[in-house]
Protein backbone atom coordinates (compact mmCIF):
# COMPACT_ATOMS: atom_id res chain seq x y z
CA UNK A 1 0.00 0.00 0.00
CA UNK A 2 2.89 2.35 0.78
CA UNK A 3 4.43 1.68 -2.62
CA UNK A 4 1.09 2.40 -4.31
CA UNK A 5 0.75 5.69 -2.41
CA UNK A 6 4.28 6.71 -3.39
CA UNK A 7 3.58 5.92 -7.05
CA UNK A 8 0.33 7.91 -6.95
CA UNK A 9 2.25 10.89 -5.58
CA UNK A 10 4.85 10.56 -8.35
CA UNK A 11 2.14 10.33 -10.99
CA UNK A 12 0.35 13.38 -9.59
CA UNK A 13 3.62 15.33 -9.41
CA UNK A 14 4.59 14.49 -12.99
CA UNK A 15 1.12 15.37 -14.26
CA UNK A 16 1.14 18.69 -12.39
CA UNK A 17 4.45 19.85 -13.89
CA UNK A 18 3.67 18.53 -17.38
CA UNK A 19 2.00 21.79 -18.45
CA UNK A 20 4.92 24.06 -17.40
CA UNK A 21 7.40 21.69 -19.08
CA UNK A 22 5.25 21.69 -22.22
CA UNK A 23 5.10 25.50 -22.17
CA UNK A 24 8.90 25.75 -21.97
CA UNK A 25 9.24 23.25 -24.83
CA UNK A 26 6.74 25.26 -26.88
CA UNK A 27 8.90 28.35 -26.40
CA UNK A 28 11.93 26.35 -27.55
CA UNK A 29 9.94 25.17 -30.58
CA UNK A 30 9.07 28.77 -31.51
CA UNK A 31 12.72 29.80 -31.08
CA UNK A 32 13.92 26.93 -33.28
CA UNK A 33 11.30 27.76 -35.90
CA UNK A 34 12.58 31.34 -36.07
CA UNK A 35 16.10 30.00 -36.70
CA UNK A 36 15.02 28.20 -39.88
CA UNK A 37 12.48 30.73 -41.19
CA UNK A 38 14.87 31.96 -43.89
CA UNK A 39 15.83 28.55 -45.29
CA UNK A 40 12.99 28.19 -47.80
CA UNK A 41 13.58 31.65 -49.32
CA UNK A 42 17.25 30.66 -49.68
CA UNK A 43 16.22 27.49 -51.53
CA UNK A 44 14.07 29.50 -53.96
CA UNK A 45 16.80 32.09 -54.60
CA UNK A 46 19.42 29.35 -55.10
CA UNK A 47 17.23 27.62 -57.66
CA UNK A 48 17.57 30.57 -60.03
CA UNK A 49 20.54 32.68 -58.99
CA UNK A 50 24.17 32.59 -57.97
CA UNK A 51 26.60 35.46 -57.75
CA UNK A 52 28.73 36.11 -60.84
CA UNK A 53 32.06 37.94 -60.83
CA UNK A 54 33.59 40.08 -63.57
CA UNK A 55 36.98 38.98 -64.96
CA UNK A 56 39.76 40.24 -62.71
CA UNK A 57 41.74 43.31 -63.70
CA UNK A 58 44.70 42.28 -61.55
CA UNK A 59 46.45 39.02 -60.81
CA UNK A 60 47.24 38.55 -57.14
CA UNK A 61 49.98 36.60 -55.37
CA UNK A 62 48.78 33.47 -53.60
CA UNK A 63 50.06 30.72 -51.35
CA UNK A 64 48.47 27.29 -51.56
CA UNK A 65 48.39 25.50 -48.19
CA UNK A 66 48.09 21.71 -48.12
CA UNK A 67 48.06 19.87 -44.78
CA UNK A 68 48.95 16.22 -45.45
CA UNK A 69 49.05 13.14 -43.21
CA UNK A 70 50.40 10.08 -45.04
CA UNK A 71 49.07 11.23 -48.41
CA UNK A 72 51.70 9.56 -50.61
CA UNK A 73 49.13 8.11 -53.09
CA UNK A 74 47.43 11.45 -53.92
CA UNK A 75 49.69 14.42 -53.14
CA UNK A 76 51.43 14.41 -56.55
CA UNK A 77 48.13 14.56 -58.46
CA UNK A 78 47.01 17.63 -56.52
CA UNK A 79 50.31 19.44 -57.08
CA UNK A 80 50.14 18.55 -60.78
CA UNK A 81 46.65 20.05 -61.05
CA UNK A 82 47.94 23.25 -59.41
CA UNK A 83 50.88 23.46 -61.79
CA UNK A 84 48.55 23.07 -64.77
CA UNK A 85 46.44 26.07 -63.81
CA UNK A 86 45.98 28.77 -66.46
CA UNK A 87 47.05 31.31 -63.82
CA UNK A 88 50.63 32.75 -63.82
CA UNK A 89 52.73 30.18 -61.97
CA UNK A 90 55.15 32.82 -60.68
CA UNK A 91 52.28 34.14 -58.53
CA UNK A 92 51.58 30.74 -56.91
CA UNK A 93 53.68 29.16 -54.17
CA UNK A 94 52.69 25.67 -53.03
CA UNK A 95 53.23 24.84 -49.35
CA UNK A 96 52.78 21.34 -47.94
CA UNK A 97 52.93 20.53 -44.24
CA UNK A 98 53.69 16.83 -43.82
CA UNK A 99 51.95 16.33 -40.50
CA UNK A 100 53.20 13.41 -38.38
CA UNK A 101 53.81 11.41 -41.57
CA UNK A 102 55.35 7.94 -41.66
CA UNK A 103 55.44 7.64 -45.47
CA UNK A 104 57.02 9.52 -48.39
CA UNK A 105 54.58 12.45 -48.49
CA UNK A 106 57.30 15.05 -47.81
CA UNK A 107 59.72 13.53 -50.35
CA UNK A 108 57.08 13.43 -53.12
CA UNK A 109 55.93 16.99 -52.36
CA UNK A 110 59.47 18.36 -52.65
CA UNK A 111 60.22 16.36 -55.80
CA UNK A 112 57.17 17.95 -57.42
CA UNK A 113 58.12 21.52 -56.58
CA UNK A 114 56.30 22.23 -53.31
CA UNK A 115 57.85 23.91 -50.30
CA UNK A 116 57.41 21.25 -47.62
CA UNK A 117 57.65 21.54 -43.86
CA UNK A 118 57.56 18.47 -41.63
CA UNK A 119 55.63 18.64 -38.38
CA UNK A 120 56.15 15.94 -35.74
CA UNK A 121 54.12 16.32 -32.58
CA UNK A 122 51.86 13.41 -31.48
CA UNK A 123 49.97 15.78 -29.17
CA UNK A 124 49.01 18.06 -32.08
CA UNK A 125 47.28 15.82 -34.58
CA UNK A 126 44.41 17.83 -36.01
CA UNK A 127 44.40 19.53 -39.39
CA UNK A 128 44.13 22.83 -37.51
CA UNK A 129 47.42 22.21 -35.68
CA UNK A 130 49.08 21.36 -39.00
CA UNK A 131 47.92 24.69 -40.46
CA UNK A 132 49.03 26.52 -37.32
CA UNK A 133 52.53 25.09 -37.70
CA UNK A 134 52.56 25.86 -41.43
CA UNK A 135 51.67 29.52 -40.94
CA UNK A 136 54.36 29.83 -38.26
CA UNK A 137 56.93 28.56 -40.78
CA UNK A 138 55.63 30.83 -43.55
CA UNK A 139 55.87 33.82 -41.21
CA UNK A 140 59.45 32.90 -40.27
CA UNK A 141 60.69 32.25 -43.83
CA UNK A 142 58.57 34.55 -46.01
CA UNK A 143 56.33 36.70 -43.86
CA UNK A 144 52.59 36.03 -43.91
CA UNK A 145 51.93 39.42 -45.50
CA UNK A 146 54.14 38.60 -48.50
CA UNK A 147 51.21 36.70 -49.99
CA UNK A 148 47.94 38.50 -50.68
CA UNK A 149 45.76 35.45 -50.22
CA UNK A 150 45.87 31.84 -49.01
CA UNK A 151 44.17 28.80 -50.50
CA UNK A 152 43.54 25.72 -48.35
CA UNK A 153 43.14 22.27 -49.90
CA UNK A 154 43.11 18.69 -48.72
CA UNK A 155 45.69 16.42 -50.34
CA UNK A 156 43.08 14.38 -52.21
CA UNK A 157 41.69 17.42 -54.06
CA UNK A 158 42.12 18.18 -57.76
CA UNK A 159 41.60 21.60 -59.35
CA UNK A 160 39.92 22.37 -62.65
CA UNK A 161 42.48 24.19 -64.81
CA UNK A 162 40.83 27.63 -64.43
CA UNK A 163 40.12 27.26 -60.69
CA UNK A 164 42.60 29.85 -59.40
CA UNK A 165 41.67 32.30 -62.18
CA UNK A 166 38.00 32.12 -61.24
CA UNK A 167 38.76 32.53 -57.53
CA UNK A 168 41.01 35.47 -58.43
CA UNK A 169 37.96 37.10 -60.02
CA UNK A 170 36.25 37.04 -56.62
CA UNK A 171 39.34 38.16 -54.74
CA UNK A 172 39.95 41.03 -57.15
CA UNK A 173 36.34 42.11 -56.65
CA UNK A 174 37.19 42.76 -52.99
CA UNK A 175 35.99 39.55 -51.37
CA UNK A 176 38.11 38.56 -48.37
CA UNK A 177 36.92 34.95 -47.93
CA UNK A 178 35.62 32.80 -50.78
CA UNK A 179 34.59 29.17 -51.00
CA UNK A 180 34.02 27.24 -54.22
CA UNK A 181 32.18 24.50 -56.09
CA UNK A 182 32.97 21.15 -54.49
CA UNK A 183 32.56 18.29 -56.94
CA UNK A 184 33.39 14.61 -56.37
CA UNK A 185 35.98 12.54 -58.20
CA UNK A 186 34.81 9.08 -57.04
CA UNK A 187 30.99 9.25 -57.35
CA UNK A 188 30.52 5.59 -58.25
CA UNK A 189 33.10 3.89 -56.02
CA UNK A 190 30.43 3.12 -53.41
CA UNK A 191 27.02 4.24 -52.22
CA UNK A 192 28.77 5.88 -49.24
CA UNK A 193 30.75 8.13 -51.60
CA UNK A 194 27.55 9.04 -53.44
CA UNK A 195 25.86 10.27 -50.24
CA UNK A 196 28.75 12.67 -49.62
CA UNK A 197 28.67 13.83 -53.24
CA UNK A 198 24.95 14.63 -53.02
CA UNK A 199 25.46 16.36 -49.67
CA UNK A 200 28.09 18.76 -51.06
CA UNK A 201 25.85 19.63 -54.01
CA UNK A 202 22.94 20.17 -51.62
CA UNK A 203 25.14 22.57 -49.64
CA UNK A 204 25.86 24.51 -52.81
CA UNK A 205 22.18 24.75 -53.68
CA UNK A 206 20.80 25.39 -50.20
CA UNK A 207 23.60 27.34 -48.54
CA UNK A 208 26.24 28.92 -50.74
CA UNK A 209 24.40 30.30 -53.76
CA UNK A 210 21.74 32.38 -52.01
CA UNK A 211 24.02 33.75 -49.33
CA UNK A 212 26.55 34.83 -51.93
CA UNK A 213 23.89 36.58 -54.04
CA UNK A 214 22.67 38.43 -50.93
CA UNK A 215 26.24 39.37 -49.86
CA UNK A 216 25.92 37.43 -46.61
CA UNK A 217 28.20 34.78 -45.10
CA UNK A 218 28.04 31.19 -46.20
CA UNK A 219 30.01 28.57 -44.30
CA UNK A 220 33.52 27.34 -45.04
CA UNK A 221 33.59 23.57 -45.52
CA UNK A 222 37.08 22.35 -44.72
CA UNK A 223 38.73 22.64 -48.12
CA UNK A 224 38.57 24.57 -51.38
CA UNK A 225 38.56 28.09 -49.98
CA UNK A 226 40.60 31.29 -50.22
CA UNK A 227 41.10 34.06 -47.68
CA UNK A 228 42.97 37.33 -47.47
CA UNK A 229 46.25 37.58 -45.56
CA UNK A 230 44.54 39.87 -43.04
CA UNK A 231 42.65 36.86 -41.66
CA UNK A 232 45.94 35.32 -40.50
CA UNK A 233 47.92 38.46 -39.71
CA UNK A 234 48.26 37.12 -36.15
CA UNK A 235 48.71 33.51 -37.21
CA UNK A 236 46.33 30.56 -37.51
CA UNK A 237 44.51 29.80 -34.25
CA UNK A 238 41.85 27.23 -35.23
CA UNK A 239 42.97 23.84 -33.94
CA UNK A 240 39.74 22.09 -32.96
CA UNK A 241 38.30 18.96 -34.60
CA UNK A 242 36.46 21.14 -37.14
CA UNK A 243 38.62 24.18 -37.72
CA UNK A 244 36.39 25.30 -40.60
CA UNK A 245 33.38 25.83 -38.31
CA UNK A 246 35.42 27.89 -35.85
CA UNK A 247 36.95 29.98 -38.65
CA UNK A 248 33.51 30.65 -40.13
CA UNK A 249 32.07 31.76 -36.79
CA UNK A 250 35.00 34.04 -35.91
CA UNK A 251 35.02 35.69 -39.33
CA UNK A 252 31.29 36.41 -39.12
CA UNK A 253 31.70 37.88 -35.63
CA UNK A 254 34.42 40.12 -37.05
CA UNK A 255 32.05 41.29 -39.80
CA UNK A 256 33.44 39.46 -42.83
CA UNK A 257 31.27 38.27 -45.67
CA UNK A 258 32.00 34.72 -46.82
CA UNK A 259 31.30 34.58 -50.52
CA UNK A 260 30.97 31.72 -53.01
CA UNK A 261 32.18 31.31 -56.59
CA UNK A 262 30.10 28.83 -58.57
CA UNK A 263 32.55 28.81 -61.50
CA UNK A 264 35.60 27.73 -59.46
CA UNK A 265 35.40 23.93 -59.47
CA UNK A 266 37.55 21.48 -57.53
CA UNK A 267 37.18 17.75 -57.00
CA UNK A 268 37.20 15.94 -53.69
CA UNK A 269 37.63 12.26 -52.83
CA UNK A 270 34.85 10.86 -50.62
CA UNK A 271 35.06 7.97 -48.15
CA UNK A 272 33.93 4.61 -49.53
CA UNK A 273 33.85 2.62 -46.29
CA UNK A 274 30.98 2.85 -43.79
CA UNK A 275 33.44 2.43 -40.92
CA UNK A 276 35.57 5.34 -42.13
CA UNK A 277 32.48 7.45 -42.81
CA UNK A 278 31.15 6.88 -39.29
CA UNK A 279 34.52 7.84 -37.82
CA UNK A 280 34.66 11.03 -39.88
CA UNK A 281 31.06 11.98 -39.18
CA UNK A 282 31.56 11.46 -35.43
CA UNK A 283 34.53 13.85 -35.59
CA UNK A 284 32.43 16.38 -37.51
CA UNK A 285 29.65 16.10 -34.93
CA UNK A 286 32.01 16.55 -31.99
CA UNK A 287 33.70 19.48 -33.68
CA UNK A 288 30.30 21.02 -34.44
CA UNK A 289 29.44 20.90 -30.73
CA UNK A 290 32.84 22.33 -29.79
CA UNK A 291 32.46 25.17 -32.28
CA UNK A 292 29.04 26.03 -30.88
CA UNK A 293 30.40 26.02 -27.33
CA UNK A 294 33.30 28.29 -28.37
CA UNK A 295 31.54 30.70 -30.74
CA UNK A 296 27.78 30.36 -30.21
CA UNK A 297 27.51 33.00 -27.51
CA UNK A 298 29.58 35.52 -29.48
CA UNK A 299 27.36 35.06 -32.53
CA UNK A 300 24.19 35.35 -30.45
CA UNK A 301 25.40 38.57 -28.80
CA UNK A 302 26.29 39.99 -32.19
CA UNK A 303 22.66 39.75 -33.26
CA UNK A 304 21.77 42.40 -30.68
CA UNK A 305 25.04 44.21 -29.96
CA UNK A 306 27.15 44.94 -33.02
CA UNK A 307 30.54 46.28 -31.92
CA UNK A 308 32.38 45.37 -35.11
CA UNK A 309 30.60 47.49 -37.75
CA UNK A 310 32.37 50.83 -37.61
CA UNK A 311 30.83 54.01 -38.96
CA UNK A 312 33.02 55.71 -41.56
CA UNK A 313 33.51 59.46 -41.72
CA UNK A 314 31.72 59.81 -45.05
CA UNK A 315 28.94 57.33 -44.18
CA UNK A 316 25.35 58.32 -44.75
CA UNK A 317 23.17 57.07 -41.93
CA UNK A 318 21.38 54.58 -44.19
CA UNK A 319 24.71 53.07 -45.39
CA UNK A 320 25.79 52.46 -41.81
CA UNK A 321 22.32 51.13 -40.92
CA UNK A 322 22.40 48.70 -43.82
CA UNK A 323 25.87 47.41 -42.91
CA UNK A 324 24.99 46.82 -39.28
CA UNK A 325 21.67 45.13 -40.16
CA UNK A 326 23.50 42.88 -42.62
CA UNK A 327 26.16 42.05 -40.05
CA UNK A 328 23.57 41.23 -37.39
CA UNK A 329 21.68 39.02 -39.81
CA UNK A 330 24.89 37.20 -40.78
CA UNK A 331 25.44 36.50 -37.07
CA UNK A 332 21.87 35.22 -36.74
CA UNK A 333 22.26 33.08 -39.85
CA UNK A 334 25.58 31.54 -38.75
CA UNK A 335 24.26 30.99 -35.22
CA UNK A 336 21.27 29.17 -36.74
CA UNK A 337 23.61 26.89 -38.68
CA UNK A 338 25.84 26.23 -35.67
CA UNK A 339 23.24 25.50 -33.00
CA UNK A 340 22.91 21.70 -32.54
CA UNK A 341 19.28 21.39 -33.61
CA UNK A 342 19.17 17.59 -33.52
CA UNK A 343 20.27 17.54 -29.87
CA UNK A 344 17.65 20.11 -28.88
CA UNK A 345 14.86 18.32 -30.76
CA UNK A 346 15.62 14.90 -29.26
CA UNK A 347 15.86 16.31 -25.72
CA UNK A 348 12.50 18.00 -26.22
CA UNK A 349 10.98 14.73 -27.52
CA UNK A 350 12.37 12.70 -24.60
CA UNK A 351 11.04 15.18 -22.06
CA UNK A 352 7.56 15.70 -23.44
CA UNK A 353 6.77 12.38 -25.11
CA UNK A 354 8.88 9.74 -23.41
CA UNK A 355 9.09 10.96 -19.81
CA UNK A 356 6.08 13.13 -18.96
CA UNK A 357 3.29 12.12 -21.35
CA UNK A 358 3.10 8.44 -20.23
CA UNK A 359 2.22 9.68 -16.73
CA UNK A 360 -0.71 11.60 -18.22
CA UNK A 361 -1.84 8.33 -19.80
CA UNK A 362 -1.42 6.52 -16.47
CA UNK A 363 -3.69 9.03 -14.77
CA UNK A 364 -6.23 9.85 -17.46
CA UNK A 365 -5.89 7.37 -20.32
CA UNK A 366 -5.57 8.35 -23.99
CA UNK A 367 -6.28 7.35 -27.58
CA UNK A 368 -3.37 6.73 -29.96
CA UNK A 369 -3.46 6.51 -33.74
CA UNK A 370 -1.08 3.90 -35.13
CA UNK A 371 -0.49 5.81 -38.37
CA UNK A 372 -0.32 9.23 -36.77
CA UNK A 373 1.59 12.01 -38.45
CA UNK A 374 0.82 14.78 -40.90
CA UNK A 375 3.17 14.35 -43.86
CA UNK A 376 2.75 13.21 -47.43
CA UNK A 377 3.87 9.61 -46.76
CA UNK A 378 1.69 9.13 -43.67
CA UNK A 379 -1.34 10.70 -45.38
CA UNK A 380 -0.82 8.52 -48.47
CA UNK A 381 -0.75 5.36 -46.35
CA UNK A 382 -3.86 6.44 -44.47
CA UNK A 383 -5.61 7.07 -47.78
CA UNK A 384 -5.33 3.38 -48.63
CA UNK A 385 -5.34 1.92 -45.11
CA UNK A 386 -7.61 3.39 -42.47
CA UNK A 387 -5.80 4.51 -39.35
CA UNK A 388 -6.08 2.24 -36.32
CA UNK A 389 -7.01 3.81 -32.96
CA UNK A 390 -5.67 2.34 -29.72
CA UNK A 391 -7.60 3.37 -26.59
CA UNK A 392 -5.73 3.15 -23.30
CA UNK A 393 -7.51 3.14 -19.96
CA UNK A 394 -5.89 4.77 -16.92
CA UNK A 395 -3.36 2.56 -15.10
CA UNK A 396 0.25 1.45 -15.02
CA UNK A 397 -0.18 -1.03 -17.89
CA UNK A 398 -1.28 1.80 -20.15
CA UNK A 399 1.77 3.75 -18.94
CA UNK A 400 4.09 1.03 -20.23
CA UNK A 401 2.15 0.54 -23.45
CA UNK A 402 2.11 4.29 -24.12
CA UNK A 403 5.93 4.34 -24.02
CA UNK A 404 6.03 1.65 -26.70
CA UNK A 405 3.46 3.55 -28.78
CA UNK A 406 5.41 6.81 -28.46
CA UNK A 407 8.57 5.04 -29.64
CA UNK A 408 6.62 3.48 -32.55
CA UNK A 409 5.28 6.93 -33.51
CA UNK A 410 8.86 8.23 -33.60
CA UNK A 411 10.02 5.31 -35.75
CA UNK A 412 7.08 5.75 -38.13
CA UNK A 413 7.85 9.47 -38.41
CA UNK A 414 11.49 8.73 -39.23
CA UNK A 415 10.52 6.13 -41.85
CA UNK A 416 8.28 8.72 -43.52
CA UNK A 417 11.08 11.30 -43.40
CA UNK A 418 13.45 8.79 -45.00
CA UNK A 419 11.25 8.44 -48.06
CA UNK A 420 10.51 12.16 -48.23
CA UNK A 421 14.26 12.93 -48.22
CA UNK A 422 14.77 10.74 -51.28
CA UNK A 423 13.37 13.66 -53.28
CA UNK A 424 16.35 15.79 -52.29
CA UNK A 425 18.60 13.44 -54.26
CA UNK A 426 16.15 13.47 -57.18
CA UNK A 427 16.25 17.28 -57.13
CA UNK A 428 20.06 17.30 -57.08
CA UNK A 429 20.34 14.86 -59.99
CA UNK A 430 17.98 17.03 -62.04
CA UNK A 431 19.27 20.51 -61.17
CA UNK A 432 23.00 19.63 -61.22
CA UNK A 433 22.95 17.13 -64.10
CA UNK A 434 25.57 19.09 -66.09
CA UNK A 435 28.10 18.74 -63.28
CA UNK A 436 27.47 15.08 -62.40
CA UNK A 437 29.44 12.41 -64.29
CA UNK A 438 27.51 10.09 -66.58
CA UNK A 439 26.39 6.79 -65.10
CA UNK A 440 23.36 4.55 -65.44
CA UNK A 441 19.86 5.60 -64.43
CA UNK A 442 19.62 2.48 -62.26
CA UNK A 443 22.65 3.53 -60.27
CA UNK A 444 21.13 7.00 -59.85
CA UNK A 445 17.88 5.48 -58.58
CA UNK A 446 19.88 3.36 -56.14
CA UNK A 447 21.78 6.42 -54.92
CA UNK A 448 18.50 8.28 -54.42
CA UNK A 449 17.30 5.54 -52.07
CA UNK A 450 20.59 5.36 -50.13
CA UNK A 451 21.06 9.14 -49.90
CA UNK A 452 18.88 9.69 -46.76
CA UNK A 453 21.36 7.65 -44.71
CA UNK A 454 23.67 10.68 -44.78
CA UNK A 455 21.35 12.71 -42.55
CA UNK A 456 20.56 9.66 -40.40
CA UNK A 457 24.27 9.20 -39.69
CA UNK A 458 24.57 12.90 -38.91
CA UNK A 459 21.73 12.74 -36.41
CA UNK A 460 22.97 9.73 -34.46
CA UNK A 461 26.65 10.68 -34.47
CA UNK A 462 25.61 13.98 -32.88
CA UNK A 463 23.87 12.07 -30.11
CA UNK A 464 26.99 9.94 -29.54
CA UNK A 465 29.32 12.95 -29.73
CA UNK A 466 27.66 14.54 -26.69
CA UNK A 467 29.06 11.77 -24.50
CA UNK A 468 32.09 10.38 -26.35
CA UNK A 469 35.63 11.71 -26.42
CA UNK A 470 36.72 11.97 -30.05
CA UNK A 471 40.22 12.15 -31.49
CA UNK A 472 41.22 13.38 -34.94
CA UNK A 473 42.19 10.54 -37.26
CA UNK A 474 43.13 10.85 -40.94
CA UNK A 475 40.81 9.64 -43.70
CA UNK A 476 42.66 7.32 -46.10
CA UNK A 477 42.89 8.53 -49.71
CA UNK A 478 43.95 6.10 -52.43
CA UNK A 479 42.29 7.33 -55.62
CA UNK A 480 44.51 7.30 -58.71
CA UNK A 481 42.19 9.68 -60.59
CA UNK A 482 44.00 12.64 -62.17
CA UNK A 483 42.66 15.97 -63.36
CA UNK A 484 43.09 14.74 -66.96
CA UNK A 485 40.80 11.79 -66.21
CA UNK A 486 38.10 14.13 -64.92
CA UNK A 487 38.40 16.62 -67.75
CA UNK A 488 38.04 13.85 -70.31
Amino acid sequence: MLALAVMNHIVDFMCNIYSPVLAVCDIVTIFMSILVIHEKPYMIISLFFTRKFQPAKNNHKYAVCIPARNEEPVIKNLIDSIKKQDYPQELITIFVVADNCTDNTAKIARENGAVCYEHFNPDERTKGFALKYLFEQIEADYGVQSFEGYFVFDSDNLLKKDYISRMNDSFDAGEKIITSYRSTKNWTESWIASTYAIHWLRSIRWRHRARSVLHLATNIQGTGFLFSNEIVKNGWKYTSLTEDRALTADCVVDGYEISYNNDAVFYDEQPTSLRVALRQRLRWSKGHLQAFAESGWGLFKNIFIDKNTKRKEDDAWYDYLWRTVRHRFMSFDTFAQLIPKNIIYVVKWILTKLIFYPFIVWKSGATFWILGGDNIIANSIKYFIHDIPVTLEPGWKSYLLSILLVIWARIFYRICKYFINIWIAVYIFIIEYKNIPKFSIWRKIFYCFTWPTFDIIQRYTQYVAVFKKVEWKPIPHNSKVTIEDLEQ
